[in-house]
Formats: C-alpha cells, sequence, structure tokens
C-alpha cells in the first residue's frame, strides 16, 4: 500500500523518485484481494494492481537506499541488524512523519541526509524497542476488508504528509 500511494503521489507532483517495497517474508505473492480493493477505493489508478509481486528484502536495497522506512518497529529493528550502517535513514513512516512533523520539511539549502540528522536529534535505537502506536501501523492481514480501508487510510495520510515534508 505505501508504495503505491507514495509513488502515485510523487508522480502526481512531478518528484523523479524512484520508490520500491520490499518485506521480511519471501516473495512472489500477488497482493490480497483486500489490499487491491482498498487501495481501488483509495483511487489508486496508475499503479499496476494486478501484475504487482512481493519482494523479499536484500541487504544491498537497504545499503542503497537513501531513504528506508518500515511500517512497524520490527521492521525497522530487522533491517538495522542486518545492515547498522542504515540507522541514520531508517524509520517507521509514522516515526519520519511524526518527527518531521516536530522539525518541520526540508529547507532549501538541505540535503535529505542533512534533514534526517535533524529529524534524528535525540533518537536512540531503544527508540525501537516493543511495539507502539505512535511507529506501528496495524497489519490487516487476516481481519476485515474494513480493516484494509482502515490501514489504506492511515497509509494515505502519512504517505501525503510525508511527501509534503520532503517535496515542501
Amino acid at each position: 500500500m505505501a508504495e503505491a500511494f507514495l509513488s502515485t503521489l510523487l508522480a502526481n507532483r512531478g518528484v523523479p523518485a524512484e520508490v520500491a517495497s520490499a518485506g521480511l517474508l519471501s516473495g512472489g505473492a500477488s497482493l490480497p484481494d483486500e489490499t487491491r480493493d482498498a487501495l481501488s477505493r483509495h483511487g489508486i489508478k496508475g499503479f499496476d494492481l494486478g501484475s504487482f509481486r512481493s519482494t523479499q528484502l536484500t541487504d544491498g536495497q537497504i545499503s542503497e537506499a537513501d531513504l528506508v522506512l518500515g511500517l512497524a518497529r520490527e521492521h525497522v529493528r530487522e533491517m538495522i541488524v542486518r545492515v547498522p550502517g542504515s540507522w541514520d535513514r531508517t524509520f517507521t513512516l509514522k516515526e519520519l512523519v511524526r518527527r518531521g512533523g516536530t522539525v518541520g520539511p526540508v529547507r532549501r539549502d538541505e540535503s535529505l541526509a542533512q534533514w534526517l540528522a535533524r529529524v534524528s536529534v535525540g533518537r536512540t535505537r531503544g527508540d525501537l524497542l516493543g511495539a507502539s502506536n505512535d511507529d506501528d501501523v496495524i497489519d490487516p492481514g487476516g481481519g476485515l476488508p474494513s480493516g484494509f480501508d482502515l490501514t489504506a487510510t492511515e497509509i494515505r495520510g502519512l504517505c501525503g504528509a510525508l511527501a509534503r515534508l520532503l517535496w515542501p
């Protein structure tokens, strides 16, 4: 969902950014019908939902990315354990939007790395312990279709906020 929303938002804004999603589980799975339906109801049209297949995250993807986002603390913990040097650019989506809202958007003379450094002031690895409604997007898997819509609404809002912070 996050890849579809963020890719669509950035394309609509004319931002030349590459957005890719990958997970911790084995790749190759198609989108669950509930996810596809929720994205369609939220207006995702240009993203090819029918041919989407999940991808298993690699250490190389973590190492090469300018920004790495997870939807839960457990995802971020796993990525940082696998590639310790990714700490300064790996966040949950909710954490980055919350922290970014506190420090404000990227400044005109500021690189992404500089903004992430400002966002990270006071951040510790201990902040990622456990689960938290402040940082984790609820995974609707195995739940009712309405749960997928709630998750889609949350992710859509977070991706919109992130786009406004990074490309004001």
